[in-house]
C-alpha cells in the first residue's frame, strides 16, 4: 500500500463493495532477559513474521464479510496464521491504532498492538508451525531486535534493512515510539537512517 492515506476508522467502516478490510497486529511482550552475559536488556519482545512473498509484516489477513467486527475477523485470521498459540487472547478494539486506504486497490487496512505476557508470546511461537497456514502464507515468526550494537548497524538497524510489507515498517517505528518501548530520539535516528539508505 504505498499509495496509502491514513483515514478515520469511522469513514473506513462506512466504505461498501468493493472496499476489502485487512487487518494485522503487533503482538509484543515485556521480556526480562538480557543478551551476552546481561550486557544488553531485551526490556520486550515483539514479533513479524516472513511471508509468503520474501517479506516481513505482521500476522493477519482479509477480514470475512461475515465478521461481526474487525476483531473478530482479525482473531480468526490469526488463528489460521498462528495457531492454537492465539487462544489465550483476542485482539479488541481497545488494541486498535490506526487505518490506511488505498484507492488503487480498494483496501483499507487495519493496524492494532496487542501487549501479551511473556508465556503467551513464547506459546504463540512454540505452536505457529502447527498452523493451517504455516508453510505456505507463513514462513516462520521472527523477534524484532530492539536493540543497537555497538557498531552502530548490528540489532534494530540491520532488521530494518530487510524487505517489508506495505507500510509495516513505519508502523513498527511509531508503535516502538508511542507504547514508550524505544525513545523518540532513537527513532528519529533510525528513520534518518532509512531515508539516507533510499537515497544511495
Amino acid at each position: 500500500m504505498a499509495a496509502a492515506n491514513t483515514v478515520d476508522l469511522a469513514e473506513a467502516l462506512a466504505l461498501g463493495p468493493p472496499w476489502r478490510h485487512l487487518c494485522y497486529v503487533m503482538l509484543y511482550a515485556p521480556n526480562p532477559k538480557k543478551l551476552f552475559g546481561g550486557r544488553i536488556p531485551l526490556r520486550y519482545s515483539v514479533l513479524m513474521y516472513m511471508r509468503f512473498d520474501g517479506r516481513l509484516g505482521f500476522p493477519g489477513g482479509f477480514v470475512s464479510d461475515d465478521s461481526p467486527t474487525l476483531e473478530d475477523g482479525l482473531n480468526d485470521e490469526l488463528l489460521k496464521r498462528l495457531g492454537e498459540g492465539v487462544s489465550t487472547f483476542s485482539v479488541v478494539h481497545n488494541d486498535y491504532r490506526s487505518t490506511l486506504s488505498d484507492d488503487k486497490s480498494k483496501v483499507v487496512a487495519h493496524f492494532y498492538t496487542k501487549c501479551l505476557t511473556l508465556e503467551q508470546l513464547q506459546a504463540v511461537e512454540a505452536k505457529a508451525p502447527l498452523a493451517k497456514d504455516y508453510g505456505l502464507e507463513v514462513f516462520g515468526l521472527v523477534r524484532v531486535p530492539l536493540y543497537i550494537l555497538q557498531d552502530g548497524v548490528g540489532g534494530l538497524p540491520a532488521f530494518l534493512e530487510n524487505s517489508f510489507i506495505g507500510a509495516s515498517r513505519e508502523q513498527l517505528l511509531e508503535a516502538l515510539q508511542d507504547l514508550a518501548i524505544l525513545d523518540p530520539e532513537t527513532i528519529s535516528t533510525l528513520k534518518e537512517r532509512i531515508i539516507q539508505r533510499r537515497l544511495r
